[in-house]
């Protein structure tokens, strides 16, 4: 048998393997078992202790593949069907939607209730609108049933989207307090709706955010270099839902560790595949609380 140099791939998981054990060195003095999950519930319960080792999955686009290694799972309440959530909830999945609060989309079903006086500039993606965030007598409705549309289908937390408008060309004069007020309503109404609220982006205003929201959803948090500005969360025991798109897992794996995220790699499109980084021994208390 012919015997050669190991190859990239094998050489490549041995140095990430490497980096890791070493991190968790660091980390803990004892390497524990994974952390007991609790099942869903209405709304979302997320346990302090538990906050670095919820598995995750995030997908928005492509046929929705349940089967996924995860423990909570972020879709489209639009596209992902009753069937599927109860096949999720069936094996105990938590489930999570993704709700525009700041912005719609011409394809929304929904968007012929947005009146022309609250629509602005071009959103982040295309074929989406910016909304006035101060005209909460308007979009409240709007949202309430949004969020109504979760629940009846079976999710028990929502990730709230388009969150930060103050700090893009709107066509309206937004500035921070603007949006603080109105974040802080839209976790209000989650709440009053039975849904668990998240806070997905919207990085400058963390501090401020994180004794509203129950969790953060964050993207290239490594690659911007902006990971410390989410501990608020992190310190008070809540999850971080971390994905890079890009960049060496061997490295922001090791990197989210440490700050006590739970971490994947994605494609942007944000289709089913994923690259998870390995699960996190736990870690001592640090204080707060986790959920409603």
């Amino acid at each position: 048998m012919r015997i050669g140099p190991p190859s990239p791939r094998v050489g490549r998981a041995s140095r990430r393997l490497l980096r890791l054990l070493v991190a968790l060195t660091l980390l803990t003095t004892a390497y524990g078992c994974r952390a007991v999950v609790t099942p869903p519930g209405a709304p979302t319960p997320w346990p302090p202790g538990q906050a670095r080792h919820w598995r995750w999955q995030w997908q928005l686009t492509g046929p929705l593949d349940t089967m996924v290694e995860a423990d909570v799972f972020l879709l489209d309440p639009v596209r992902t069907t009753s069937t599927e959530t109860t096949a999720l909830r069936g094996r105990d999945r938590r489930l999570v939607c993704q709700v525009g609060v700041g912005a719609y989309a011409r394809t929304d079903p929904d968007a012929d209730r947005y009146p022309p006086e609250v629509g602005g500039a071009a959103g982040r993606s295309p074929g989406t609108r910016w909304v006035d965030v101060r005209r909460w007598d308007v979009l409240e409705p709007i949202l309430a049933d949004r969020l109504r549309l979760c629940r009846g289908k079976g999710f028990g937390a929502v990730a709230l989207a388009d969150a930060d408008g103050y700090a893009h060309p709107t066509g309206f004069d937004l500035d921070f307090d603007d949006q603080l007020r109105f974040n802080r309503r839209a976790a209000a109404l989650a709440r009053s709706l039975e849904l668990s609220p998240g806070l997905l982006g919207d990085v400058p205003q963390v501090t401020a955010l994180a004794p509203d929201f129950d969790f953060a959803v964050n993207e290239e948090c490594v690659r911007l270099r902006q990971c410390a500005k989410l501990l608020p969360f992190a310190d008070a025991g809540k999850p971080v839902f971390h994905v890079e798109y890009t960049g060496d897992p061997d490295e922001f794996c090791v990197t989210t560790l440490g700050y006590g995220f739970a971490s994947i790699q994605k494609r942007r499109e944000l289709d089913a595949w994923r690259d998870a980084c390995p699960d996190a021994p736990p870690a001592p208390e640090r204080g707060g609380t986790a959920g409603p």
